[in-house]
């Protein structure tokens, strides 16, 4: 390919030019790429040179130019790169890459720490960022068309002194942000391990030691339910919606320091493409509303820089799914609140870009920063996967947003989208998805997994608000809900626990069809099929009102819980998270408040606690044992 098509499409990707941000143009750069492979080794293992689209390989970097650009290099403080090299791995961005003449030899910067996601029962992803030091010490970066090179080492030994159980070199390089993101391999089931990257030129920089885990194997002899954690209960944190601007990440570093929690979930809203000002409490943004590669790197580096999102990153394993936030607000298949692919579309978008465009960018940025697996091979942008941890639980994480959603509210269709919520055609997660999920649920079922635990976006339970609902949760769905519900109902799955973010309050409640009284009862919880945790935002505004009292937000919770049947707790006023822990006869909620997020501290608080036990279906009564520490219960509360 020429080399000057090559450097107009890393202009599009790196500085996001105006004259790129439209698909004729992007289309044509695109094609030009596809005819090219590498055919060796080295650089293989980051996963984040290719294509966020497994189906799409045109859309990964183009690798014989950045190997080129490698081998032409002189007069540089360099280090010969033949040294280095690792075994094979078929990585996210792309497929073979030759072995670099030279790496960089001036140091590394580990800019954000380390971080690892995904386990498996024999593997888990590591990730880190490796910026490379300019020489005279200034803060402008040394020549980027230098790979970096760094090495992994993962231990059962927090020293790092035993020999490793998986160790090895890959480069990043500007292309992917210096990104690396690593799968180990060959490592115990249900074991902590203690991992650190360096710099493969100087053995004596190196990163924070971080800490992960795998999980237990999936077969039954090996990981019965009473045996998995080393047969103490498993504990998962749970976090949505963390504006950078609205406050700052202390729930993060309270899970962290705080809890017990063995695994991170993020049910989305990692970062917000929108600006607002944060500056009165030292969060402003950067840059602008996000549309290009650029825009969505910055935000995603800024974020990271919190102290306690970085110190969660680091010490346990995340399984992340997005939310709209991080493409654009109200994200559906075909569009966002503020851009479409229409002419208008992409006029009326604040940055001029088409939804696409923005999708495109948002979605490889996000595979960069996050320790975030690729599904499969031939289904482009799916994020939804189910994890079988041992016999006690399975952990299937949904797309309810980006996949293959319909049309959604977007605020000028409001009335629209009224009148066709009840229609029975209309889906959350698009055909192929929702058929995986009620065959993952019945799998479940079937392979003797005691729990079934669906981390996705958006409130299932139905919320009558005065009259009027959210179109864009799961009411704006219904028939869909009622099939989930319909599926759990006639093959007889119990034990299954909804999870959701998006609406920055806190909503607890039995899993039932809506206003079905008749087969469900409020009081004693008999007739429900599962139960639904729903969580309030990290920083997020109250769904309430930004800044609202718990005064305030408790009269609006009476109200609410006492309409809504299936609804046992509401409560609107403090950011947290709340916490899971699981063995193999009870699942436990704790929810947690923290009593300021405008500046960076630990003071937080157990709101409520919830039980289920195994078998029943429904919350315990009586619910939290009948007395909450913040928001409000439904006023019957009879005792088991």
């Amino acid at each position: 390919m020429p080399y000057c098509v090559h450097s107009y499409l890393l202009r599009f990707q790196v500085l996001g030019d105006s004259e790129f941000m439209y698909p004729k143009y992007f289309i044509f750069l695109l094609a030009s790429l596809a005819g090219a492979r590498a055919t060796t080794e080295l650089l293989d293992r980051n996963l984040v040179y290719r294509s966020p689209f497994a189906d799409q390989p045109q859309l990964s970097h183009n690798l014989q130019e950045i190997q080129a650009r490698h081998s032409q290099l002189s007069r540089r403080q360099l280090k010969d790169a033949s040294g280095f090299r690792d075994s094979h791995y078929p990585t996210f961005y792309g497929g073979d890459f030759s072995n670099s003449a030279v790496i960089w030899g001036g140091g590394l910067n580990f800019t954000h720490s380390v971080a690892s996601g995904d386990p498996f029962d024999t593997s888990v992803l590591l990730w880190t960022r490796a910026v490379p030091i300019s020489p005279d010490g200034s803060s402008e970066l040394p020549d980027q068309s230098v790979p970096a090179c760094v090495s992994f080492k993962i231990s059962t030994s927090s020293n790092m002194a035993e020999k490793p159980a998986d160790s090895g070199t890959a480069f990043t390089s500007y292309d992917v942000d210096w990104t690396a993101k690593l799968e180990a391999k060959g490592l115990k089931p249900d074991t902590v391990y203690f991992f650190q990257f360096s710099d493969c030129a100087n053995s004596s920089i190196i990163s924070p030691v971080g800490t992960t885990r795998t999980l237990p194997s999936p077969d039954s002899h090996t990981a019965p339910a009473r045996r998995v954690n080393g047969g103490n209960p498993l504990t998962l944190a749970v976090f949505s919606c963390s504006q950078f601007q609205a406050g700052w990440f202390n729930a993060y570093g309270f899970a962290a320091h705080n809890t017990t929690a063995d695994i991170f979930i993020h049910l989305g809203d990692y970062i917000y493409e929108s600006l607002g000002s944060g500056a009165h409490i030292g969060r402003q943004v950067l840059g602008r509303e996000l549309a290009t590669i650029h825009d969505y790197r910055q935000r995603l580096n800024q974020y990271r820089t919190d102290a306690s999102l970085s110190f969660a990153h680091q010490h346990a394993p995340w399984i992340t799914v997005w939310d709209d936030h991080e493409v654009a607000d109200n994200a559906w298949k075909a569009g966002t609140a503020d851009s479409n692919d229409t002419a208008l579309g992409c006029s009326f978008s604040s940055t001029g870009a088409c939804f696409s465009d923005r999708k495109l960018a948002a979605v490889r940025a996000y595979h960069e920063w996050m320790p975030i697996r690729q599904v499969v091979p031939d289904d482009k942008l799916r994020i939804w996967r189910n994890f079988q941890i041992g016999k006690l639980l399975d952990l299937t994480m949904l797309d309810t947003r980006q996949y293959d959603r319909d049309i959604t509210d977007v605020y000028y269709n409001t009335e629209f989208i009224n009148t066709i919520a009840a229609l029975t055609n209309r889906s959350l997660m698009g055909s192929a998805q929702e058929e995986w999920f009620y065959d993952t649920l019945s799998r479940s079922k079937a392979r003797g997994a005691v729990w079934r635990v669906v981390g996705q976006q958006i409130v299932f339970t139905q919320l009558n608000e005065s009259g009027s609902f959210d179109l864009d949760a799961w009411d704006g769905y219904r028939a869909n809900r009622a099939r989930v519900l319909d599926h759990l109902y006639k093959n007889k799955i119990s034990n299954t626990v909804i999870l959701a973010g998006d609406s920055h309050a806190n909503w607890v409640s039995d899993l039932a069809h809506p206003n079905d009284t008749t087969t469900y009862n409020p009081s004693t919880g008999a007739g429900a099929i599962g139960v639904e945790f729903a969580g309030t935002a990290v920083t997020s505004s109250s769904a309430f009102g930004s800044g609202i009292s718990p005064a305030a937000a408790d009269a609006k919770s009476r109200v609410l819980v006492d309409v809504n049947a299936d609804l046992q707790w509401s409560e609107g006023s403090f950011r947290g998270f709340f916490t899971l822990t699981i063995d193999a006869d009870t699942l436990n909620a704790t929810y947690y408040a923290m009593r300021n997020t405008s500046f960076a501290n630990l003071d937080g608080f157990v709101s409520a606690r919830f039980l289920v036990k195994n078998g029943q279906n429904r919350l315990s009564r009586p619910v939290a044992g009948g007395a909450v520490s913040a928001g409000v219960l439904k006023s019957n509360v009879p005792v088991n």
